[in-house]
């Protein structure tokens, strides 16, 4: 099985349950399977106290899990219009990768969950995509043949899929928003496979 690396940080669940989602539609493209990775909370004593592995949940992501992946979907929540300190901080360690050029031609695509409606889900995609780029990967979003762009009254954006958690988080994903989590999976699946086939990249990603 060729595997999407769905890697993220998530502080109260909500990027949590979208990875999952973006999970299922990388495993509905035949041959084609997630893995899960996450990264730890990070403070000025974090690095030195915090367990290697998680007491639930996916394992932390290691360099290798990049190396090793055909495809990149990369979540986090909104902190202030921008991805938050743990995810950054984990990228920020990827230069042995960029000095050997190891992502470079993969697809990558990212996800985010914000608090309020209008609270920089789209300023948190582009930051996400800033060192994609530099790697040389090749970003997947979402068409607007996902019909669910036009209908969502909640998440969703062409630069990926997002959710409105609601000031207290509490609030679950929609099925729109689940439906376009799993069409970004699929999508970033079906680029990643025909990449590998060295045939056309596909237009709907099924």
């Amino acid at each position: 099985m060729t595997e999407i690396l769905v890697l993220y940080y998530s502080g109260h669940g909500a990027v949590a349950d979208m990875a999952r989602h973006i999970a299922r539609g990388v495993e509905e493209v035949a041959g084609m399977a997630a893995r899960l990775r996450t990264v730890p909370a990070v403070s000025a004593v974090c690095e030195a106290v915090a367990d290697d592995i998680p007491t639930e949940g996916p394992p932390y992501a290691e360099l290798r899990d990049l190396e090793e992946c055909a495809g990149l979907a990369l979540g986090s929540p909104t902190h202030f219009g921008n991805m938050a300190a743990p995810l950054k901080y984990f990228i920020d360690r990827t230069s042995p990768l960029w000095l050997s050029g190891a992502l470079i031609g993969k697809p990558a695509a990212v996800f985010t969950s914000t608090a309020s409606l209008h609270g920089g889900q789209e300023t948190t995609l582009l930051s996400m995509m800033l060192p994609l780029l530099h790697h040389g990967m090749l970003l997947c979003g979402l068409p607007y043949s996902e019909t669910d762009l036009l209908q969502t009254r909640g998440g969703g954006t062409p630069y990926g899929p997002s959710h409105h958690a609601g000031a207290d988080g509490s609030l679950p994903l929609s099925d729109e928003e689940k439906r376009l989590c799993q069409a970004l999976g699929r999508r970033l699946a079906a680029t990643a496979k025909a990449q590998l086939a060295g045939g056309n990249i596909p237009a709907g990603g099924r």
